[in-house]
């Protein structure tokens, strides 16, 4: 019966705590998810001995979210670094002697049943399946299955017993024939310790909680005896257990985060992003997870599944706040000179180091970039001059870093961020062009679906000088999917109507990609055309449809849509002017002041926060008296 030491218990559980504090201060914008982690560990950090199979835990976000490093300060902090291993499982590029998870944690000595960490990070590499649902062929590592199961992992190490044994008895038999022919004895022959080899494989293959330097006191008797012993007891057939061992899995589901392909984009409101991902539940991570694995091996991972949201703007400008009084520490510490920074400092490293959706690493090395090169150039003089004080600012007019040493002498060292550099250079016609093509989404998105844009953009650090109009999360129905082509179509043609047909761009060709899917689905996914009813994306053979069939309803479909469209923006074209002119000037436009363009214009859009889901309210429409719907 196990005991239950209440004083234990109680220490660890203020360990616990005392770990969940640090963790929180280690880290920015991910506090529910330490909680979620530390409530699930605490069965397996408080009385591992009640469990009968594994804890894994699941974390999964876009990179540099903090998934791996909050395992290691996690493992830090409970002081379990000696019983703590990561492992990159990978089907492809393999170079490692082991072939199995359990080799490499027999490694690491983890394979006595005592509890143990073990984080498998960037586990989407191990995919079992290709991106066409094919089985893919594997050999190494697929024990991890078995491990994920129930925690036990079968036995290897039998034959090094019986070759031990074969060795001894062998020995015994040479000596006893040279002794009844009374022949002298061997040196072989005189009974002797194991050797460090022997020690090494026998501790592994009997599960010995001995060091190996005590074994080798051991006599091969002895040791013979402990393994004829161990085989009568059946104990060395047993599987290695491992229900005490903690199992993290980490990984990037680009399926669960769509907006990860958006890695380049450094202009997207940070918000924007964490609003999508904090959508992000269980059952798309589920569905990401099928894509990659078999659906026995999805349901292994279990059901704790830790979501990273991307971070919002202020855990960005959190972050930045303790990068620079990291660097005011270090260059005081380092110089005895106090290093002071204007807010213009903090907007200079956002605007060049955030790209929401690479996570803290861009913004880490901006922070060097901009910050720590440019002060070491300041350093030598303010240490030459005896001084003990340096203020630093940014001049967005005079495009410059201001250093103010002392009172007294001030340095301008010209700088541009990177990024900046970048917007720069889209020059002012290039602009207008994005404008106009920008506002046109914007005008029929307001009109269609009574909502500003969460974003508006026509200045973007990218280096084919598009911009971008960021819409809500839409709910899709037959209409929506009908407005949202109209929406993509509606750049290109604002484009025509106020620069001519000859002088659109092609900067339509995302837009009308995006709106020809959309009217294919429409037609051959979802059944709303009324002339097609089947399914025309089965990919299996036998069920295949002629999409051809299919083809001329779609060109019909979007002829129609691009007619509507054009009359749409034809109605608002002076909203659509005035805009344009506004964005062009401005680069970037406000939900609030887009608002106020449209109210001038009578086109009634609502301001709505980047989590709004723009849904029917059929909750109310199922309250009212019955009424036939239906077409006749």
């Amino acid at each position: 019966m196990l005991q239950l030491d209440k004083a234990l218990i109680h220490a660890r559980k203020a360990e616990l705590e005392s770990t969940k504090h640090a963790l929180k201060q280690h880290f920015v914008g991910i506090d529910p998810i330490i909680d979620e982690l530390m409530d699930c560990i605490q069965v397996w950090y408080l009385m591992p001995e009640l469990l009968k199979r594994p804890v894994i835990v699941n974390l999964w976000g876009m990179t540099g979210v903090g998934k791996t490093d909050l395992v290691r300060q996690l493992v830090k902090h409970l002081h379990f670094q000696d019983r703590f291993a990561e492992v990159e499982l990978s089907n492809i590029g393999q170079t490692s002697w082991s072939s199995s998870v359990s080799s490499v944690l027999d490694d690491y000595g983890f394979h006595n049943g005592k509890p143990c960490i073990v984080l498998f990070d960037e586990i989407q590499r191990f995919n079992t399946i290709d991106s066409k649902g094919e089985q893919l062929p594997q050999t190494k590592f697929m024990d991890f299955w078995e491990l994920l199961s129930d925690g036990h992992l079968s036995k290897k190490q039998k034959d090094d017993l019986d070759s031990f044994l074969h060795e001894y008895y062998q020995r015994e038999r040479n000596a006893q024939r040279r002794r009844s022919k009374g022949e002298k004895e061997d040196e072989d022959d005189s009974p002797g310790y194991i050797s460090t080899w022997d020690a090494v494989n026998l501790k592994k293959a009997l599960n010995l909680d001995m060091e190996v330097v005590d074994m080798l006191d051991i006599t091969e008797e002895e040791m013979v005896s402990m393994i004829l012993t161990a085989k009568r007891k059946k104990v060395i057939y047993e599987p290695i257990n491992h229900t005490q061992t903690l199992i993290l899995i980490s990984g990037n589901l680009d399926d669960a985060f769509h907006m990860s392909h958006q890695a380049a984009e450094a202009d997207v409101d940070a918000d924007i992003f964490h609003a999508f991902t904090t959508k992000v539940t269980l059952m798309n991570i589920k569905d990401a997870l099928l894509r990659k694995f078999r659906p026995e091996q999805v349901a292994r991972f279990g059901n704790i599944h830790l979501v990273y949201p991307s971070l919002r703007k202020q855990d960005f400008h959190t972050l930045i706040t303790r990068e620079i009084q990291r660097v005011q520490t270090d260059t005081f510490e380092r110089t005895g000179i106090r290093l002071v920074t204007d807010v213009s400092m903090n907007q200079l490293i956002y605007r060049n180091g955030v790209f929401p959706v690479q996570g803290v690493r861009p913004l880490f090395s901006s922070v060097t970039d901009i910050l720590e090169v440019n002060l070491s150039r300041l350093l030598l003089q303010a240490l030459s001059d005896g001084i003990d004080t340096i203020h630093l600012s940014y001049s967005e007019e005079r495009q410059a870093i201001v250093a103010r040493l002392g009172e007294i002498t001030t340095v301008e060292h010209p700088y541009v961020g990177r990024i900046d550099k970048i917007r720069q250079d889209n020059t002012q016609a290039s602009v207008a062009n994005i404008s106009v093509h920008e506002s046109g989404h914007a005008v029929a998105y307001m009109v269609l679906f009574g909502l500003v844009p969460l974003q508006l953009q026509s200045k973007v650090a990218s280096s084919y000088a598009s911009g971008f109009t960021f819409p809500h999360q839409l709910h899709r129905t037959r209409r929506t999917l009908l407005d949202m082509i109209k929406v993509y179509l509606a750049g290109g043609i604002a484009e025509e109507l106020l620069f001519g047909h000859l002088e659109a761009s092609t900067g339509r060709e995302n837009d009308r990609e995006r709106a020809t899917e959309l009217a294919m689905d429409y037609v051959r996914r979802y059944g709303f055309d009324d002339e097609f009813q089947a399914t025309y994306t089965i990919e299996d053979y036998p069920h295949r449809m002629n999409t051809v069939v299919t083809d001329m309803d779609v060109e019909k479909m979007m002829m129609r849509l691009v007619s509507e469209t054009k009359e749409l923006l034809g109605q608002y074209v002076h909203c659509l002017h005035a805009l344009s002119k506004a964005l062009t000037e401005a680069g970037k436009l406000e939900t609030d002041q887009v608002a106020a363009i449209a109210q001038q214009y009578d086109v009634a859009a609502e301001i709505k926060p980047e989590g709004h889901l723009h849904i029917a309210d059929y909750a109310a429409r199922l309250r009212e008296p019955l009424v036939w719907r239906g077409r006749h």
